[in-house]
């Protein structure tokens, strides 16, 4: 049976077609990097999800980022969900790229405005590793057993401590993980979550508190990752740090650990859920740069 140009999935399909013929540059670069906002949540989502099954004792352990996308290999069309997730690494890093170099926030070049924009590329190195990682690991399927997050970490950590210096290394990464999570939690209290936002009233009466309970999140996860990390490259002992998935396991182990544990998962979850907001309604000049 074949399709005539009348048909109306025929007529879509070449309405797609002809969008993206005629699509200027930087109308697709922002829906890759809209797409990026959608990977980072979906990761965020996984990670604050996992914990707060392991927080209820429904799963063995809270996971990190390595983890939960090993996870996703388990679900129905997972390797489709892997490769959409790497390819929205790749743009996010590219986002990444546009607001440190090119200043697509219009932030300037104050000496806070260069701290963030440093802050945006190694945001950028790191998302960009990420994707990396996710095809590696699509790649690697057939043995889901091979080290999980805090075991990649000590190996890499142990790699870094060989090198001349390397405690300094891994002791000031552990200082600027440190750094990263206090930074998130005073943007708690001190920004604007609907600034960069174009949305309407109703969107900015809720966005805010996703936003904040986010960041508090994230921030607090940060800190034990950060505190390891700095005792590793102190005590030259690369079994002493730890990623995301190790971080939220520490934090279980102490008192109140259940509830401390899910109070940073929501906030993970949260976090996820306003990367959505991001990818729906965040500002980008992707065409002052592009166009």
């Amino acid at each position: 049976m074949t399709t005539t140009a009348n048909e109306p999935s025929a007529t879509a399909f070449a309405q797609v077609r002809d969008w993206i013929v005629q699509a200027p540059w930087p109308a697709l670069a922002e829906l890759a990097c809209r797409a990026g906002y959608l990977a980072r949540g979906f990761i965020y989502l996984s990670i604050g999800g996992m914990a707060v099954l392991a927080a209820l004792d429904l799963t063995p352990r809270a996971q990190g980022s390595r983890g939960a996308l090993e996870a996703w290999a388990h679900w129905p069309f997972g390797v489709v969900l892997l490769w959409l997730t790497g390819l929205g690494l790749y743009a996010f890093a590219g986002w990444r790229l546009l607001q440190s170099v090119f200043d697509a926030d219009r932030q300037g070049t104050s000496l806070r405005a260069i701290g963030s924009r440093i802050g945006q590329a190694i945001s950028g190195v790191v998302y960009g590793a990420l994707a990396v990682s996710v095809f590696g690991l699509i790649d690697a399927l057939e043995d889901l057993t091979e080290a999980d997050d805090q075991a990649k970490t000590r190996q890499a950590v142990a790699a870094i401590l060989a090198l001349p210096g390397g405690e300094l290394l891994i002791a000031a990464a552990g200082l600027f993980i440190l750094g990263a999570g206090v930074g998130n939690i005073v943007q708690v209290f001190g920004r604007d979550f609907c600034k960069p936002l174009a949305c309407d009233e109703t969107v900015r009466t809720w966005a805010p508190w996703v936003g904040r309970a986010g960041y508090l999140g994230r921030g607090l996860a940060f800190l034990p990752i950060g505190a390891l990390m700095l005792a590793a490259g102190i005590k030259a002992r690369s079994e002493q740090a730890s990623g995301m998935g190790g971080a939220l396991q520490l934090l279980e182990g102490q008192p109140f650990g259940d509830a401390l544990l899910t109070l940073v998962a929501l906030g993970l979850v949260a976090f996820g859920l306003f990367a959505f907001i991001e990818a729906r309604y965040r500002r980008m000049a992707v065409d002052r740069i592009l166009g």
